[in-house]
């Protein structure tokens, strides 16, 4: 660490940096950043820097306020969009308490301790993400508050001198420069939905590039003079924003998801991993399908997974086996399709994380592959076939997560009542908000 430390300080000196961000998320997941001077650096790094916690939504309350903040090093990189004008650079930050604990509250360290956990195990935790996003005109509304996209494209569409062909490749350019790598880009199946892949990574470095990454494709929009939004789903007839999570554990080098002669390829631990998964999405889906608006994703179709299923070739399933590739076992992985762009990736991945190996701590039993599309089926064969589904609201989320012995372990008693808390205030506000639904639906009729 002190090495890293030092090409910090020296790479401040060397490329002329002017201003440091130092970042970090509240419980909701906004990211919050505050801007030191290089001569406060070697400072901050040593003693932390402090501020008012009661101040950011679900750190602490008032009598409690000092909290520090101690950048980390391995997370600085030099800003792109600042240009060569007063270059900016920005850390991820680790929130302590005056007494020298890590914070409660702090989701990062949320995920920390799960990763701490999966390592007593003896396993490590890599994530790939698929970030779906809807790029609109700016004003992103017209007059009548509907949200206009950039395009009509659709999926996988080539649309030459398209605003988001050129805002793909200028976001790809700078992700790239921040040292973020990505897999694939390309149009979506909505009209200005686009969606970028991140590369494989340790879930902590994922979490923090999901963050990063919001913040360059609102940058690159600016620039470019459109608006990005990761809302779950901003149409009601188009698709809504996932942000389906490809899933391993590795013990050493080894993937432990792979088995050459298992079905699919799958090991024990990796079907026990899924198992987990699907007995425990219930509880977990307030966190990650956080907002009122992620439920009009999960129930608007469009392959969004609203019952708890898995499958292999099944893209309506909640959790997925990708194609095996011949002679590529190190890359056996599971994929969980409920999450949005929208969740606080911090939080998500610790749970994503806690519910499979709550599968393989107790040796859960794998249930049959679904087959078929099960919103295809009726409620009869549905039930017939054991598929529960997801909550449909984010106040029955509420209900099924308030009742989670897991979940209130994963995050910690603070971020668990916190996130409870925040939630039923945007869903008590929401049930009590008149509807354009409703204005049209009644107003004239009734």
């Amino acid at each position: 660490m002190d090495k890293q430390r030092d090409f910090v300080l020296r790479t401040i000196e060397e490329r002329g940096v002017k201003f440091i961000r130092l970042w970090f998320t509240d419980v909701v997941g906004t990211l919050k950043s505050v801007a030191v001077a290089p001569a406060e650096i070697e400072g901050a790094f040593a003693e932390g820097l402090g501020f008012d916690g009661s101040a950011i939504e679900g750190f602490t309350r008032a009598y409690e306020a000092d909290m520090l903040a101690f950048p980390d090093p391995t997370t600085f990189q030099i800003l792109p969009w600042r240009g060569e004008v007063d270059p900016t650079a920005r850390m991820f930050c680790d929130i302590m308490t005056p007494d020298g604990q890590p914070a409660a509250s702090d989701p990062r360290h949320v995920l920390k301790r799960a990763l701490a956990k999966a390592a007593d195990r003896g396993f490590s935790f890599y994530t790939h993400p698929e970030v779906e996003f809807y790029l609109l005109k700016s004003p992103a509304l017209d007059p009548d508050g509907i949200p206009v996209p950039v395009d009509t494209a659709g999926f996988f569409d080539n649309v030459p001198g398209g605003t988001a062909h050129d805002f793909r490749r200028r976001s790809v350019r700078m992700l790239e420069d921040i040292g973020i790598s990505v897999e694939f880009s390309h149009h979506e199946a909505g009209p200005g939905q686009n969606e970028i892949d991140l590369r494989y990574a340790d879930a902590l470095t994922t979490a923090d590039n999901i963050m990063t990454f919001r913040t360059v494709i609102k940058e690159v929009a600016i620039e470019q003079g459109v608006y990005a939004t990761f809302m779950p789903k901003p149409f009601t007839d188009q698709p809504g924003s996932g942000m389906h999570t490809h899933m391993s554990l590795f013990e050493g080098d080894a993937n432990a998801f792979y088995d050459p002669s298992g079905h699919y390829q799958l090991s024990t631990v990796g079907k026990q991993f899924i198992a987990g998964l699907l007995r425990h999405a219930p509880e977990i889906t307030a966190v990650t399908n956080q907002f009122v608006n992620s439920y009009k994703r999960l129930w608007g179709g469009d392959e969004a997974p609203g019952y708890v299923t898995w499958g292999h070739n099944n893209r309506a399933a909640l959790v997925r086996v990708p194609l095996y590739k011949p002679g590529k076992g190190q890359a056996a992985r599971v994929e969980y399709r409920a999450i949005d762009s929208a969740a606080n990736p911090y939080l998500a991945y610790s749970l994503l994380l806690a519910a499979g190996l709550k599968g393989i701590e107790e040796g859960y039993e794998l249930p049959a592959e679904a087959e078929s599309n099960p919103w295809e089926l009726s409620p009869g064969e549905r039930r017939a076939l054991g598929y529960a589904q997801l909550p449909s609201s984010l106040d029955s989320a509420l209900d099924i997560m308030e009742e989670s012995e897991l979940v209130a372990e994963a995050l910690g008693e603070q971020v668990y009542n916190y996130v409870l808390l925040n939630k039923r205030e945007e869903w008590a506000a929401y049930r009590s908000h008149v509807t354009r639904f409703e204005l049209e639906r009644n107003l004239s009729t009734l």
